[in-house]
């Protein structure tokens, strides 16, 4: 159900545009021809000229629905969104990821897209990605780029030490990669980086091998947290390293990935977990020379490689007035040649089964072929369609995180946060 502040706000707006004889965003038209403004979440440079250049020819085949390209950034896309909402003054093409999806989604703000959508378009992406962005049934996104968490590692340590290494087809199991990085720290090395200043969707995501879930829902469709020892394994693996095993170096916990970057090219670091687009940096950063592996996230219990993703999506807002010609532009972004564009600029890995087999994405360099062979077990991240978990994620999880990885407080503590203070705070989205 829609907001009624939001009807006021667009109402007035409506009145402010005939006033001044002109027409805005929303999907207006200008002497017969349509305009769409399309937010971008893309940062990277190659990304970034992609999508412009996708635009430009847009724009140039189809001169009756002219779309506009607006730059937006990922550190603050949740509130402005929110804002924009609440001001009736949305995008009409919205980039951003699955699991910021649900609060938009049933709050009214995003149109539901199952009628709109060409069956091609249904069809390319298999069912579980669809599944990111389902919410009640509708479907408020097209999910199109995933991104696995790998860890990248230095090649030449690891073969020094003596260690096993992982491949696509026989990953670590999470005792395994401890006790690699046991192996691989001395002089002056740590074995790991755990880059955790945003701990809260990495541990979800990886936790999933392990069999946890963190959320479960009831069968009155209300979600509660639970912390059981499937959930626990993965942080306590990360906790045991930082402050039992000293192979991961603490300092590393308040950093973003890129910050772990100098450390891990002048080998105070053997190996860092980050996600798959942080390849791109690592090749235009790296000294002449350094030589970088590619490895798998590691596998649970009875070799379960299971891992949770967020994959980034295009919506169309609610408040658009031309929705079908919006899904038309969201069609043409992600025909396989151009999201395999989109996928290489970004680094990230296609939804679209047709999309993944292309060669590009299946070559050794660069690790591109080790992130492909993993697509098959991505599943839908733990949060997808939670209502309230940004909040839970920023008031209750991250700092509770924070301070176990760190050693301020124990498991029981972090438990009680995560689910005493986690589930006061859910609650209050399902009344």
């Amino acid at each position: 159900m829609r907001r009624p502040t939001r009807y006021a706000a667009v109402f007035l707006t409506a009145l402010a545009l005939l006033a001044a004889g002109c027409s805005g965003g929303g999907g207006a038209s200008d002497a017969g021809r349509i305009t769409l403004r399309f937010q971008s979440l893309a940062w990277q440079q190659d990304s970034v000229a992609a999508n412009k250049q996708l635009v430009a020819e847009w724009n140039r085949t189809h001169p009756d629905v002219r779309v506009e390209y607006v730059q937006g950034s990922w550190d603050s896309v949740h509130d402005q969104l929110l804002t924009s909402f609440e001001g009736g003054e949305a995008p009409d093409i919205i980039h951003d990821a699955s699991d910021d999806l649900a609060d938009f989604a049933y709050g009214g703000d995003l149109a539901e897209l199952g009628g709109l959508l060409p069956a091609t378009l249904r069809d390319a992406i298999p069912g579980a990605s669809w599944q990111t962005t389902t919410f009640d049934k509708g479907v408020y996104g097209v999910p199109f780029l995933q991104e696995p968490r790998m860890i990248i590692a230095n090649r030449a340590l690891l073969v020094k030490s003596g260690v096993r290494i992982p491949t696509a087809d026989t990953p670590w199991t999470w005792e395994e990669f401890q006790q690699s990085a046991k192996k691989l720290t001395g002089n002056g090395t740590y074995g790991v980086a755990w880059p955790l200043k945003e701990p809260v969707s990495s541990t979800l995501n990886l936790s999933l091998s392990t069999g946890g879930q963190i959320f479960r829902r009831g069968a009155d469709g209300k979600v509660t947290v639970r912390f059981d020892a499937a959930d626990q394994a993965v942080p306590r693996a990360v906790h045991d390293m930082v402050n039992t095993d000293h192979s991961a170096a603490r300092a590393t916990l308040g950093m973003g990935g890129s910050d772990t970057l100098p450390g891990f090219f002048g080998g105070k670091y053997a190996m860092v977990p980050l996600g798959f687009s942080y390849r791109q940096q690592i090749q235009q950063q790296a000294p002449k020379g350094f030589d970088w592996i590619v490895l798998p996230a590691p596998m649970g219990p009875d070799g379960n490689r299971a891992q949770g993703v967020s994959p980034q999506t295009l919506s169309v807002s609610e408040d658009c007035a031309h929705k079908k010609e919006a899904v038309r532009f969201i069609d043409f972004l992600l025909r396989t040649d151009n999201v395999v564009r989109l996928a290489k600029g970004d680094w990230m890995l296609p939804t679209a089964t047709a999309a993944l087999r292309d060669p590009a994405l299946h070559t050794d360099q660069n690790g591109w072929s080790t992130g492909t062979a993993l697509a098959p077990y991505l599943r839908s991240a733990p949060a997808q369609s939670v209502r309230g978990y940004p909040e839970w994620k920023d008031k209750v999880a991250t700092p509770a995180f924070q301070e176990y990885y760190s050693g301020a407080i124990g498991l029981d503590e972090l438990r009680h946060r995560l689910v005493t203070d986690g589930n006061r705070v859910l609650a209050r989205y399902q009344r």
